[in-house]
């Protein structure tokens, strides 16, 4: 699967169907409302799986699962984005889930990493550490890199698949 930037900066769709799914808890709400107006303006697919208001006393397990479990049962044609305070309650829980590889990007170049390294399938963004801005260049990077084709990283694929089929017995 494979999507790339064209000239305006937007995200296109290269050779298949991909849905993005959103999940914030109240540390991420705003950012991800912003999100939602940036997918809705070049025509991505997207599914908000929540908060659908801001709330103070929601819990990050709660929309990690969501987005985790979506993603989890078609890992091939979804990506997932999570946003909270930091971004680490969001990771930890997402990589509970068997085919997660969830990655927490507060850069560009982690989240090029993240996709070209690992095929990470989500992506987590700290609201608490990332402007709009930056947030939009680093979804478009994420969205944009292609995992790599490199025997070394497909080796270490591999070997993760290996140890979740163990954990996980299916």
């Amino acid at each position: 699967m494979g999507v790339c930037l064209d000239l305006s900066g937007t995200i296109k769709k290269a050779s298949s169907y991909f849905m993005i799914y959103l999940g914030a808890d109240h540390r991420g709400f705003y950012l991800k409302e912003r999100l939602k107006e940036y997918l809705q303006a070049i025509h991505q697919d997207f599914e908000d799986l929540g908060n659908f208001v801001y709330d103070v006393q929601d819990d990050y397990p709660d929309f990690a699962r969501l987005v985790a479990q979506k993603i989890s049962r078609r890992p091939k044609n979804n990506f997932g984005i999570l946003i909270c305070g930091s971004g680490q309650g969001m990771n930890i829980v997402a990589n509970k889930y068997p085919k997660i590889r969830s990655a927490l990007c507060l850069s560009r170049w982690m989240a090029q990493q993240a996709r070209r390294d690992d095929d990470a399938n989500i992506l987590v963004l700290a609201a608490d550490f990332t402007d709009t801005q930056t947030a939009f260049s680093i979804i478009k990077t994420f969205l944009n890199t292609k995992a790599s084709q490199q025997m070394r990283f497909k080796r270490r694929l591999k070997k993760i698949a290996l140890l979740e089929k163990k954990l996980f017995k299916y």
